[in-house]
């Protein structure tokens, strides 16, 4: 009898063990796709969702975040965004002066870690900002959005501060007052060269990632109503694709223009995020046949 017991035994704990095993093996089924949203006319992604991004802490490498005057995609691991979208028209110009006041975005879920505005400092990276200061500029609150850590990556500063900002003003010019744009910022990979010219993969204690490459598209169209109907082949299109590397760029005259070295066509920068992990898609909104071509159109 004693036997047939431990027998019984040693076949309930192998039946308990072979349950967990299978236990183990499960993958946890994503969330339900969210109830559809309606994007309104001038919305930052009316054109589409870069790299589908969620508002949902079950996608923490691709966390969709509204900032109110731009959205984003939110890497957890990497502590900067994927990408940031906006729109862009004369009314978004005004009188406001910069604000400068770079803070944690306290609006992260709960218990994530939140990049402070000391968090870049002695790095030899400038807190780069996607989408700019100087494109928000009709109120207090549009400005002093810009400057939430979230809107920030690590930037080489000559970069940040010679043709990337040279690029801005450009975009800038190019809507004027009779056009609007709508504007993407992103990145992928992994180092970027400082001031001193070394090479690092992270900052702030290993918290945030410098990424290896940093990269702009536009869309610009005359302004107007209902604007995913009157996109066509005419559409002006600005990709370019830069290095974060310092040693590259500098502030002179010449050396603002060293943006058109890297204009680039929004195909082969899908291609050259996808292959780096970003899931890039742009202009999922927009007819297919026009989007083909759109995204092998070439600013000159």
């Amino acid at each position: 009898m004693k036997l047939n017991k431990i027998a019984a035994l040693v076949t309930v704990v192998m039946i308990v063990v072979s349950c967990n095993k299978k236990v183990d093996n499960i993958t946890t089924p994503p969330p339900p796709p969210p109830p559809p949203v309606t994007i309104s006319d001038n919305d930052p992604i009316n054109l589409g969702n870069p790299t589908n991004a969620v508002t949902s802490t079950s996608y923490p490498e691709n966390y969709l975040k509204d900032n109110t005057y731009y959205k984003l995609a939110y890497s957890l691991s990497r502590s900067i965004p994927v990408w940031v979208a906006w729109h862009l028209q004369s009314e978004d110009i005004g009188s406001t002066p910069r604000q400068d006041d770079f803070r944690a975005d306290t609006g992260l879920p709960t218990a994530w870690y939140q990049v402070q505005n000391t968090s870049y400092s002695g790095s030899g990276f400038d807190r780069g900002h996607n989408c700019p200061s100087a494109d928000r500029t009709t109120t207090v609150a549009a400005n002093s959005s810009t400057f939430l850590m979230t809107n920030m990556i690590p930037q080489a500063p000559m970069l940040n501060q010679g043709p990337w900002a040279a690029l801005e003003d450009y975009i800038r010019t190019l809507v004027g007052s009779s056009k609007e744009a709508y504007i993407v910022m992103g990145n992928y990979g992994v180092g970027g060269y400082n001031s001193s010219g070394f090479l690092y993969g992270a900052i702030d204690a290993g918290h945030v990632k410098v990424p290896s490459q940093v990269w702009k598209v536009a869309l610009l169209i005359p302004k107007g109503n209902s604007d995913l109907t009157r996109i066509d082949t005419s559409a002006t299109i600005l990709a370019v694709n830069m290095p974060n590397d310092d040693r590259l760029y500098n502030t002179s005259s010449s050396g603002q223009n060293a943006w058109r070295n890297y204009i680039t066509t929004v195909s082969s920068l899908e291609t050259a995020a996808n292959s780096n992990g970003v899931p890039l898609n742009l202009f999922t909104n927009i007819s297919s046949t026009i989007s083909v071509y759109l995204k092998g159109k070439r600013y000159q």
